[in-house]
């Protein structure tokens, strides 16, 4: 039976969801759209960019509505892969703001993209298609 899927939002379980905001709204340029509690300390928020919104988790209530999660690294082997436009400009932005874990190249693919990380480790790569 084909689905049809409307959206991806990931949802990653952070060790401290406020220094997660701080990387994603400061650094990155995401804005918070919500945050549960209201105020800080926060066990859950979300961050958009344009069409890009990404859901960040306290470990505590993740686990408790996901007991799969129970004793799993925060981190792991995920990486989000995300379109931007500009990508030398947005390098240069970011070369000294974060952990660079794959330089700016062009890959034989027809993209290029170069790969991060955020505070637990999760690999973000920014990439843009050539042609």
């Amino acid at each position: 039976m084909p689905f049809t899927l409307q959206k991806l939002t990931p949802n990653l379980i952070v060790s401290n969801v406020e220094r997660s905001l701080a990387f994603y709204c400061d650094v990155l340029g995401f804005t918070r759209t919500h945050a549960v509690p209201d105020a800080s300390p926060f066990v859950f928020a979300g961050v958009q960019s344009g069409p890009v919104e990404i859901f960040l988790n306290a470990p505590g209530p993740a686990t408790e509505e996901y007991p799969v999660f129970a004793g799993k690294p925060i981190g792991g082997t995920l990486t989000l892969f995300i379109e931007v436009v500009a990508i030398e400009k947005v390098y240069d932005e970011l070369e000294t703001k974060v952990k660079v874990t794959m330089p700016l190249e062009k890959k034989w693919y027809g993209v290029t993209e170069f790969a991060f990380e955020d505070p637990d480790g999760y690999v973000i790569t920014f990439a843009e298609r050539t042609p």
